[in-house]
């Protein structure tokens, strides 16, 4: 494959907004590498997209190895040889996340999840942005990012604080090399993740929150603004 015109990679991709992001850009005729753990979830996606799969190049990788991300990321790089967009939406978390219950086992999974694969995915793809003097990453966070909640759990809000610096370190860094960031912090989405709270919410609740695709168009802003704008952060709430 020559160098395309656009190209990105969408972590978390196999379900929930990673997935709803790929898809967007996917159709908007975009070359996409997905990246998630489960190869079948990553193959639902790219079934999802219709005509646009044939755009969509499935990688499965744990994120949270640094040998497995370079690994993605020579692949990715051997076809697309350039990268427009990382968007880091992968993210997890664990029923019993309240201090009185979280083991360090979980903190430590969620930390490398939520924050440790955002850097690492986000230093494989920095240096051939840096090459083509442009790039925007877009990190999926929440508005735990602004403020601590027992629904969130402390291990999943310090995760995400993290991922919010990150996120201000890379604008406060290479944006002299042509390349911005933008954290998006949502509010209640209607994801998978939701599962995995004590008491997952209703159906008739799931139905009042934001819903991946709205979460998506959000994310397409940020990539889609002119190169001269740089959007920090987009903090966001369902009605």
């Amino acid at each position: 494959m020559s160098i395309v015109k656009n190209a990105a990679v969408v972590t978390g991709a196999g379900s929930g907004v990673g997935r709803a992001v790929a898809l967007l850009l996917a159709r908007q005729g975009w070359h996409v590498a997905i990246v998630g753990r489960r190869s079948s979830a990553l193959q639902e996606t790219v079934l999802l997209a219709g005509e646009a799969g044939s755009l969509i190049l499935p990688c499965p990788c744990d994120i949270t190895s640094p040998e497995a991300v370079d690994k993605m990321a020579q692949r990715v790089l051997a076809l697309f040889e350039k990268v427009d967009a990382l968007v880091n939406a992968a993210g997890t978390n664990t029923p019993k996340r309240s201090l009185a219950e979280l083991t360090y086992g979980n903190y430590q999974h969620i930390l490398e999840t939520n924050l440790t694969g955002a850097y690492l995915c986000t230093q494989a793809f920095l240096p051939v942005m840096r090459k083509h003097r442009c790039g925007t990453v877009v990190n999926v966070i929440s508005d735990a990012a602004k403020q601590a909640s027992p629904k969130a759990g402390p291990a999943y809000v310090a995760s995400k604080f993290g991922l919010a610096g990150l996120t201000q370190s890379i604008n406060a860094e290479e944006k002299a090399n042509g390349i911005r960031a933008c954290a998006l912090l949502p509010g209640d989405i209607d994801t998978p993740l939701l599962n995995l709270r004590p008491n997952p919410p209703s159906p008739e609740q799931r139905q009042l929150m934001m819903q991946p695709e709205d979460v998506a168009q959000c994310a397409w802003l940020a990539i889609s603004l002119p190169q001269r704008v740089i959007v920090e952060e987009i903090l966001f709430r369902p009605r």
